[in-house]
């Protein structure tokens, strides 16, 4: 169910004008543009005003958070099933969308349910099938705590890559571009050598987990293994390993696109990791929002 700005504003008690700045942001979990409106999850809470700084940095809320979450009891199979239910609608939608598939949100979630979209091509429909086969491959992984290794990253992009069957789960024998990005993908010959050097140092590193995380998914795309779906494949990971150590997995919209991009164009020209950090963090602080919000009765 959603609402209308105008009835968040409402809600709220905050100007229609500040709760699309709010959306633009992405600042309001779940929200999405459609026409020239939004659509506001119904059960969205009011988002913290970020024009005035918190004394307790995101990474101490981060923490603080997630040690409350530990303490809580534990979701069950069932419970955590329903929950990825419904993340993997708006999850697909986001991601396949950030890569340029035309489905809506609706549309995403109806050929998640078994119906075609009339007038919408094959490989849209087969991207957003793929890449809940995709998460719930990883879903899986995350129950046996399997490590990540170079079998189930092309495991995960074989899954991802639906539409392509000759290069699915295979490391790209051509070079690449990638248009208006600020660093060039390395020759096919340094992938293997660069991917075992990428999870050794992923598995040494101690870092914060979002430090860990951005500079891992950074690094990855950076090495752009694959001939497509290395986007999709890198978000994945992001999530498997996040769920593995016990937060909940991140959607990062489509709204949030530019500075997604941009956040890697900080990167390769700065060496600046702060600005994906901060991307990432904003997304994980939200759902431990969301997860303690449901488990705060118990």
């Amino acid at each position: 169910m959603y609402m209308t700005v105008k009835q968040a504003a409402e809600k709220w008690g905050i100007s229609d004008r500040r709760i699309r700045t709010l959306c633009q942001e992405g600042k309001i979990v779940g929200a999405f543009q459609e026409g020239r409106g939004w659509k506001i999850p119904i059960d969205s809470d009011k988002p913290a005003d970020g024009r005035y700084k918190s004394k307790e940095s995101i990474y101490m809320q981060i923490d603080r958070k997630k040690k409350e979450l530990d303490k809580k009891r534990t979701l069950t199979e069932g419970e955590v099933a329903r929950l990825n239910e419904d993340f993997i609608i708006e999850y697909t939608y986001n991601s396949n969308a950030i890569e340029g598939n035309t489905l809506t949100l609706r549309e995403t979630d109806l050929v998640l349910r078994g119906l075609t979209v009339d007038k919408k091509p094959l490989k849209d429909h087969m991207e957003a099938i793929g890449h809940k086969e995709a998460f719930e491959y990883i879903c899986s992984l995350v129950k046996e705590n399997v490590p990540i290794s170079e079998s189930v990253i092309k495991q995960i992009h074989y899954l991802v890559l639906a539409d392509k069957k000759d290069d699915r789960g295979v490391y790209r024998r051509v070079p690449v571009r990638i248009m208006g990005a600020k660093n060039e993908p390395i020759q096919p010959y340094l992938i293997q050598p660069k991917m075992e050097e990428l999870l050794q140092n992923f598995e040494k590193n101690n870092e914060h987990i979002v430090t860990k995380l951005a500079r891992f998914h950074i690094e990855f795309e950076e090495i752009h293994p694959f001939i497509d779906g290395n986007g999709r494949t890198g978000r994945l990971l992001v999530n498997l390993e996040l769920m593995k150590a016990g937060y909940p997995p991140i959607d990062i919209k489509f709204t949030d696109r530019v500075a997604y991009y941009d956040a890697f164009d900080e990167y390769h020209e700065k060496n600046n990791l702060s600005a994906m950090e901060n991307l990432f963090a904003k997304y994980i602080n939200s759902r431990l929002d969301m997860y303690l919000k449901i488990l705060e009765n118990y």
